[in-house]
């Protein structure tokens, strides 16, 4: 539990700048993974990075060429990643928007975080609409997931938590990704 924590609390110390970011292609992304102490792959992983302290700890990053969201076409263009995404799962301290936040200094470096500390929230959700239909209809599943959709001058971002019915949050994901696939994220989360 220990390690697990350590990597997920203190992603910020062992942080190298970015080199393969949304965009480059995929033998970049295997290069930058392989030198980034906070999202290296083990041997039988390449683009797809398990890290399991305990069924209560647990941290993933997954490298795509799809962009996020909905898959909308079957073979992906080019050998350029679109999208990653790291999702974290702790039942012991919980996730938090915040954290996620300051997971992006953590992964990417200070260029990447100034990106998205500057970035303009173009969604955020639950909306007040969505909170009263949970009122109104006793189901606090209707609520239940926290997010915002950021726009950068260089990324896209997507953060998003999980929360139980006690409020408390043990799932959440951030998503650093292109531009270009903007639109139709925020298109599919229009009813959150």
């Amino acid at each position: 539990m220990k390690k697990i924590g350590l990597m997920m609390g203190g992603l910020m110390l062992m942080a190298t700048p970015a080199q393969a970011i949304p965009g480059q292609t995929l033998d970049e992304a295997a290069v930058w993974m392989q030198s980034n102490s906070a999202v290296r792959p083990s041997p039988n992983e390449k683009f797809l990075v398990r890290r399991v302290n305990t069924a209560a700890q647990q941290l993933t990053f997954h490298a795509s060429v799809m962009p996020p969201g909905k898959l909308t076409r079957l073979a992906p263009r080019g050998r350029i990643i679109r999208s990653e995404t790291l999702s974290l799962f702790d039942m012991r301290n919980g996730v938090t928007l915040n954290r996620l936040r300051e997971s992006v200094r953590s992964i990417y470096g200070l260029e990447i975080a100034r990106d998205f500390e500057q970035s303009e929230i173009v969604k955020s959700y639950p909306s007040e609409a969505r909170i009263q239909e949970a009122v109104e209809k006793q189901n606090a599943q209707i609520a239940a997931q926290q997010g915002e959709l950021r726009r950068g001058e260089r990324f896209a971002y997507w953060l998003e938590v999980a929360q139980t019915e006690n409020g408390k949050a043990y799932s959440g994901q951030l998503t650093v990704f292109l531009l270009d696939d903007l639109e139709k994220l925020r298109s599919e989360l229009a009813n959150r």
